[in-house]
């Protein structure tokens, strides 16, 4: 008997599944319905168009419903919109959206593959024709038709997630001069505080007008403008604003249905991605789905993930046994010149989860320093203190950082600890790498804490640590050049360069403990330990003075490389 399976939803799950499906059964019908008038598209590619940056909007299809049907022998209907599901009958109500004419569609085996929607929440004047969502591509050519048609000078992204950065990003390659608001204190919420800073100071060096701390009460036009309103701040006026505050599961069918559903009302599935109805599985944006690394019930609405699925869920139509295993939501950005990546948990998602973390903050560069072109990456992995095991990286930088965050990706899905880390044999040769990757140099330093070589301090430590200094109780010391200690340092600290301490030793009280920092955390860490070899009781700074300033917000970007003890290489 030939199994004939409806798929509600194409893009990344759906299409998945389909083009699965016919691998693994060549008689099989498999029909697609999708709401929108493209089956499968580059969904992350979207904001480059808008920028030019993807010049041919052709390069956004990555299957249509022809080459569907002459590949895979698929039936995808275009501008088909589900409206409810019959499960005693096993059918589907459909409506055609071009003509509004209604049809069933029975099936044996249904994958829902909704995706999530824009939210757009009940504000004032939020149904301006001058304020836009991108979710699909039709999104996508309304926006990029509006700048070519009316050339706005001004434009207001709203959110700083990916969608919001990576508009904020095109509208600039577009000549829109451009102010981002984002509610909460940082972008990328995948990001922790102190890893975003980077990228505040960065986006504002190329030309982001950045506000953080923004809340958004409405909209209202007025002489030819749009203007945002802002709680307790003046307006901010523009052509055109883009908002990407975020998507919500879009779930309504399931729901109406009488599925079970999880967080927000998310798509609950098993590991085999079936809902509670058995001939009814789920994949995408809209199931919830269990994080590799916590264990917690998490929406990880990513392309990577919703693949995976699509691909089990035709597995197990098809009577094999295959298991959704969990997300790390891995995931990745470019921002003009600047890549930031992250992988697994962050502090916030660590300490909500209940379990235990440190972290460490390297500085590395991307390859040999003495090879032409290199810059610098900041790293920061988490990992549980009580077993070493690595639970969380992020990496900001310009250059390999895609390499190290999937090798550290890899650790987590491996269970690999600080340990293994130091033990990783990876591929060197001075245009590509150094000899200590920047990965097993954050296995380095984990390794040299477990060890009790090396105990550390942090930026959200200082405060506590100049009132114990104000009291006599410790000693800040600064181990840069002078030059460096003029440009700026902590109040209070003493200043001994590196190759001047053992000589200068006695400028030190040993009966208080020294909290010692350098540019990149390089430095002080060889005076550490050259303190403890005197019997010293020390502490070193993790990231470096260059990492707090980011974070007191008083400098900019710096892309040159200065992680060589001091030396500076151009």
């Amino acid at each position: 008997m030939v199994m004939k399976v409806l798929i509600i939803g194409g893009v990344a799950g759906g299409a998945t599944a389909a083009a699965r499906l016919r691998r693994l059964d060549e008689s099989a019908e498999i029909v697609i319905l999708e709401r929108s008038g493209y089956v499968s598209y580059a969904n992350c590619g979207l904001p480059y168009y808008i920028g030019g940056v993807i010049e041919k909007k052709q390069a956004l299809t990555l299957q249509t419903k022809e080459s569907f049907w002459n590949r895979f022998y698929i039936d995808v209907r275009l501008n088909n919109e589900a409206l409810s599901i019959d499960r005693e009958r096993k059918t589907v109500r459909v409506r055609r959206l071009l003509d509004g004419s209604e049809y069933e569609e029975t099936y044996d085996k249904l994958i829902l593959s909704p995706g999530a929607k824009a939210l757009r929440p009940p504000l004032p004047g939020i149904n301006s024709p001058r304020i836009f969502t991108l979710r699909t591509v039709e999104d996508t050519f309304a926006i990029r038709e509006q700048i070519e048609k009316t050339s706005p000078k001004n434009a207001v992204v709203i959110g700083g997630g990916f969608i919001g950065l990576e508009m904020a990003e095109n509208l600039i390659h577009a000549g829109v001069k451009t102010t981002l608001l984002q509610r909460g204190d940082q972008v990328m919420a995948p990001l922790d505080y102190d890893m975003a800073c980077q990228i505040h100071s960065y986006l504002r060096g190329r030309g982001v007008d950045l506000r953080l701390n923004q809340t958004v009460t409405g909209f209202y036009e007025e002489d030819g403008r749009l203007y945002t309103q802002l709680e307790g701040r003046e307006a901010v006026g523009a052509d055109l604003a883009i908002l990407a505050i975020g998507v919500a599961p879009e779930t309504h069918l399931a729901k109406e249905a009488g599925l079970s559903l999880g967080i927000r009302e998310s798509i609950l599935v098993n590991e085999r991605m079936e809902t509670s109805d058995p001939d009814i599985y789920a994949v995408g944006d809209a199931v919830q789905v269990r994080h590799f690394v916590s264990g917690a019930d998490s929406l990880i609405a990513l392309a990577g993930p919703a693949n995976k699925q699509g691909r089990i869920a035709a597995d197990n139509i098809c009577g094999r046994d295959s298991r959704f295993d969990g997300s790390q939501g891995s995931s990745i950005i470019r921002l003009f010149d600047m890549t930031a990546a992250s992988t697994g948990l962050n502090e916030k998602a660590a300490t909500a989860a209940g379990i235990p973390w440190e972290a460490v903050v390297t500085y590395s560069a991307s390859h040999a320093a003495y090879y032409p072109g290199a810059t610098d990456m900041t790293v920061k992995t988490l990992y549980n203190p009580e077993n070493g095991r690595i639970l969380g990286a992020q990496i900001v930088g310009f250059d390999g950082v895609d390499k190290r965050i999937d090798v550290l990706a890899t650790a987590i899905r491996a269970g690999m600890t600080g340990e293994d880390l130091e033990e990783l044999d990876l591929a060197y040769a001075p245009p590509y790498s150094s000899a200590k990757d920047p990965v097993n140099m954050a296995g380095f330093v984990i390794g040299n804490i477990r060890s009790g070589l090396l105990k550390q301090f942090n930026w959200k430590d200082m405060e506590e640590l100049q009132k114990q200094r104000g009291e006599g109780k410790i000693t800040l010391l600064d181990t840069r050049t002078e030059r460096e200690y003029a440009q700026g340092h902590f109040q209070g600290s003493v200043n001994i360069p590196l190759d001047e301490l053992r000589e200068r030793l006695s400028e030190l009280d040993p009966q208080k403990p020294v909290y010692v920092n350098c540019h990149s955390g390089l430095r002080s860490y060889l005076a550490c330990r050259i303190l403890t070899g005197n019997g010293f009781e020390c502490y070193n700074f993790s990231g470096g003075y260059r990492f707090y300033e980011y974070i007191a917000g008083d400098r900019n970007y710096d892309e040159t490389p200065r992680h060589a003890c001091g030396v500076e290489i151009r």
